[in-house]
């Protein structure tokens, strides 16, 4: 009996060993499996921060997400946008995989280096449209063939009850309740097209609505009120004649638009008539640095460009080694990029002289505000037939008013006028521009 029992409880000591072995290897293989899930995810997971963007830079308004948590993207896919005072900058992803967590919201303020979204790297799959197409599929099978599919479920039909049955699901799909059903479905998104517009606001009603203000337009209205304060500035005019320039173009436009792939326009002649007074009269391109004057051998022409988000002025770079065809593909290039949103800060850095043609609107007379730290700005205006003498006689001309600010630290008014004398006579009679 003894021993009996002595076995009994060394079998029992033997059955908690291996109890305890089997729980201790449960505990193994859990602690594996968190292991393999943190390897494989978490530290594999990685935070995107805010990219730096210029060195004048340091934060930026979050404008918009274009993914949300969850969603695949690919590598280089933009991901968000980010206002600054000068560009917007997109913010893409450094691989492709998955949103995990957005780290912003968007109108938040958000610095350069800041963490702004996780994303677990793995494969992005292509969408599925085959599935998706073959549900569809299914789902508009012709009724006959939906009905077989049930058939061989069903107890086999006598004779007799064939042709009734088949006679059923032949007539079945008839063509005319669909089509007035198609018709009805078909009119329900032009009600939705064609339902009435808010109502307007009543007469002598006072409403208000508040805009936050861009970043860009925060930036452009400190640059103005900047230059308004910082220069003294003063504006002088002239009238040009554009028949010369007007005839010059008409006779070449096709020519250069067939070789070339540009538009002949009034700026490259204007831009090139600068350029050539520029290297006239040095201290229009000049700009003050402390008590210092730069003056420069170069010309960095910025031109003013209308975008939705505010006024632009991307520079053609070196415009005084340019005839009219490289002055025009350049601002072409610039002004698509504008359009597009996509200039960067390279592209608007720096400039010496800046020209605005406000005539393209339909401005006839104006003062453009200097452009700091630049000297000077040249303003278009648009072409009007007025009546005027040449030679003792009244005749009908194309006629543009030119405006020049500038800065009267730099230029005396002889300097000035001189500069926008040498425009117009360059514009007048173009072919002088090649013996310059």
């Amino acid at each position: 009996m003894l021993s009996q029992r002595i076995i009994a409880i060394a079998r029992g000591r033997g059955l908690c060993h291996g109890a305890a072995a089997a729980r201790g290897w449960n505990v193994a293989r859990s602690t594996a499996l968190k292991s393999h899930f943190h390897t494989t995810r978490l530290l594999q997971a990685e935070t995107v921060k805010v990219p730096q963007m210029a060195e004048s830079i340091s934060e930026g308004t979050l404008k918009s997400w274009s993914k949300k948590e969850g969603d695949t993207v690919s590598a280089d896919e933009e991901v968000a946008t980010i206002e600054t005072d000068k560009i917007d900058v997109q913010v893409n992803a450094p691989q492709s995989g998955t949103i995990v967590k957005l780290l912003a919201s968007e109108e938040d303020t958000v610095q350069v280096g800041q963490d702004l979204f996780i994303i677990e790297p793995g494969t992005v799959e292509p969408s599925s449209a085959s599935e998706g197409a073959s549900e569809t599929a299914d789902k508009a099978e012709p009724a006959d063939q939906q009905v077989d599919k049930k058939l061989p479920s069903a107890p086999p039909p006598s004779e007799s009850d064939k042709k009734p049955e088949l006679k059923e699901v032949t007539t079945k799909p008839k063509p005319e309740e669909p089509k007035k059903e198609v018709k009805k479905e078909s009119t329900k998104p032009k009600e939705t097209k064609a339902a009435p517009a808010a109502p307007k606001p009543a007469a002598g009603a006072r409403t208000e609505t508040r805009v936050k203000m861009s970043r860009m337009r925060l930036r452009i209205a400190e640059r103005l009120k900047e230059s308004q304060n910082a220069a003294a500035s003063l504006t002088t005019f002239n009238e040009i004649d554009m028949s010369s320039l007007i005839d010059m173009r008409k006779k070449h436009k096709d020519a250069v638009l067939k070789q070339h792939d540009v538009k002949l326009g009034f700026m490259s002649a204007f831009a090139k008539a600068c350029t050539l007074a520029l290297q006239e009269i040095p201290a229009a391109n000049a700009s003050i640095e402390g008590d210092e004057i730069v003056y420069r051998d170069y010309v960095d022409l910025s031109v003013a460009v209308a975008t939705p988000k505010g006024l632009v002025t991307p520079v053609v770079r070196n415009a005084e080694g340019m005839n009219f065809v490289d002055i025009e593909k350049e601002i072409a290039a610039l002004g698509k990029k504008a359009r597009d949103g996509k200039l960067t800060l390279e592209d608007m850095a720096g400039g010496s002289f800046t020209i605005s043609n406000g005539g393209v609107f339909g401005s006839l007379y104006g003062t453009p505000i200097i452009n700091l730290p630049q000297a000077a700005v040249l303003g278009m205006h648009t072409i009007k037939e007025k009546p005027v003498v040449v030679d003792g006689q009244i005749v009908i001309r194309p006629i543009m008013v030119v405006a020049l600010t500038y800065d009267h630290r730099l230029l005396d008014g002889r300097e000035a006028v001189t500069f926008l004398v040498r425009v117009k006579e360059y514009i007048e009679d173009p072919r002088k521009m090649l013996l310059a």
